[in-house]
C-alpha cells in the first residue's frame, strides 16, 4: 500500500456514550491490569448548567496475536452515584492514579445547583467545590465524596475554578498532579462593577494541585505567569533522570499556552507562543500525554533510554470545533517542533482525552458527531507508526 493510500485511513470509532448528552471525556490507563477508564458528564441539554451525573465505563486492552493490533473491550456503562454533592451539580471528571497505594482518584467539582461560571465571575462569588472519590478496584466500588474545598485557603480568594478536565498523572518520584484553573477574584472597590473593562481581576490562570504522600494532603503550585484555562499536564524528561513538568493550555488568544515546570509542578516557566497550535475559536479543551521516544528504525519499538515525546490532540480549525488532529513533538519544550496535524475525526469534534497504552499505542476519548460534536462521546486506537504516516514523516 502506498504512503497516500496509508495517509487517507483513518482509526475506526467506537461509541462509548449517546442518546444523552455526554460531554467532558476523560481517560485513564491503569498499565498492570491493561484497564482502561473512560468518564464523562452526563447532561440534560448541552449547557453546562445542565450537568447532572458523572458516568464510566472499564475498557479491557485487547492485543492480536496475528496482526499486532490494539482493540478495547469495553464494559456497561455506570452511573457513578457516589461522585454527588447535595444540591450540587458534578462536573469535569480529572482520574489520576497512585501506584504505590493502588488508589484511584477521581476528582470533579460540585457547583450549586444551576448557577453559571459566568454568573460566579461576574460577582465574584465561587459556588464550585473540589471533591474526590476513590477506588481500590478500578471502579468497581467507590469511597465515599471527600470534599477539600475547606481545606484550601487560596480556593477563598478565586471567584471560580475547576479541575481539568481530562487525565491528571503520577511522576515517577511519585508526586499526584491534577490540572486546575481558576479566575481570580482580586478586584478593588473602583472597578467592583467593570467585569474586565479596565483591570485584569477576573482572568483564567491554569495551575497545579499535587499530592507527595498518595493523596492525604493536597496543595496548590502557583498560578502560570499568562492567562490560561483549562489545561493538561506531562511529565517529560530531556536527559537521563532529568525531568520536566509540561504543561498544556486553552487560551482565548488564537494559539495554545505552553508552560514547564523544574520543580514538578510547583511553579511554570512560560514557554513562547505556540504558533503551530492554533487554538479555536473562543478556545477549546485539548489533551497531551508523554510517550517513551520511539526507535523508529526498530518498527516504532521503545528506545533504551528515558525521554520522552509529546502527542496532541485537539480541534485542527481555526474557528470551529471540527477535524481533531494529532500533533506530535519530538523535541518537548520546543514549540516549533510540533507537526502539522494528523486528522483522526473528520468533522465536528470537541473535547479529547489521550492515554498511552504502551509498545507504540493511543487510545483518544472524543466528543463528535454528524452535524455538533456533542451527538456522542467515541474512543478510537491507533499506534504511533499511524501517527508518522498520518503527518507525511
Amino acid at each position: 500500500m502506498s504512503n497516500i493510500a496509508l495517509k487517507d485511513v483513518k482509526p475506526q470509532k467506537e461509541t462509548l456514550f449517546e442518546s444523552w448528552v455526554y460531554r467532558i471525556p476523560a481517560l485513564l490507563f491503569e498499565t498492570e491490569s491493561k484497564t482502561l477508564l473512560a468518564f464523562a458528564e452526563q447532561r440534560r441539554s448541552e449547557d453546562d448548567s445542565s450537568a447532572k451525573n458523572l458516568v464510566m465505563k472499564k475498557g479491557k486492552l485487547k492485543k492480536d496475536k496475528i496482526s499486532d493490533v490494539r482493540t478495547i473491550e469495553w464494559s456497561d456503562f455506570k452511573l457513578l452515584e457516589e461522585a454527588h454533592l447535595e444540591g450540587h451539580r458534578s462536573m469535569n471528571p480529572c482520574p489520576v492514579y497512585d501506584k504505590t497505594q493502588k488508589t484511584l482518584f477521581l476528582f470533579f467539582i460540585c457547583v450549586e445547583g444551576t448557577v453559571s461560571e459566568g454568573w460566579q465571575r461576574k460577582h465574584y462569588i465561587n459556588k464550585a467545590r473540589l471533591c474526590y472519590i476513590t477506588s481500590k478496584d478500578l471502579g468497581e466500588t467507590w469511597s465515599r465524596l471527600t470534599d477539600l474545598t475547606d481545606q484550601l485557603g487560596e480556593i477563598k480568594t478565586w471567584a471560580t475554578f475547576a479541575v481539568g478536565p481530562g487525565h491528571g498523572l503520577q511522576t515517577e518520584s511519585g508526586r499526584l498532579i491534577v490540572p486546575t484553573y481558576a479566575y481570580t477574584s482580586s478586584c478593588s472597590s473602583c472597578c467592583f462593577f467593570c467585569y474586565k473593562k479596565c483591570c485584569k481581576c477576573n482572568d483564567p490562570y491554569a495551575l497545579s494541585l499535587y499530592s507527595d504522600d498518595s493523596g492525604q494532603t493536597w496543595q496548590f503550585g502557583k498560578m502560570l505567569q499568562k492567562e490560561s484555562i483549562e489545561c493538561e499536564m506531562a511529565e517529560i524528561f530531556y536527559d537521563k533522570d532529568k525531568s520536566f513538568i509540561y504543561c498544556n493550555a486553552r487560551t482565548k488568544g488564537g494559539y495554545r499556552m505552553e508552560a514547564v515546570s523544574v520543580n514538578e509542578g510547583k511553579a511554570f516557566s512560560m514557554l513562547n507562543r505556540v504558533e503551530k497550535l492554533v487554538e479555536t475559536g473562543s478556545g477549546c479543551q485539548g489533551s497531551v500525554v508523554s510517550f517513551p521516544a520511539q526507535n523508529e528504525g526498530a518498527g516504532g519499538n521503545p528506545s533504551q533510554n528515558k525521554n520522552k515525546w509529546l502527542l496532541f490532540t485537539h480541534p485542527s480549525d481555526k474557528t470551529s470545533r471540527i477535524n481533531l488532529g494529532v500533533y506530535l513533538n519530538k523535541s518537548p519544550g520546543d514549540p516549533n517542533a510540533w507537526s502539522k496535524p494528523w486528522i483522526i475525526n473528520e468533522g465536528p469534534s470537541g473535547y479529547s482525552d489521550l492515554a498511552y497504552i504502551g509498545d507504540g499505542w493511543f487510545v483518544c476519548l472524543m466528543e463528535c458527531g454528524e452535524k455538533k460534536e456533542t451527538e456522542q462521546i467515541a474512543s478510537v486506537v491507533f499506534s504511533y507508526n499511524k501517527v508518522n504516516q498520518g503527518i507525511g514523516e
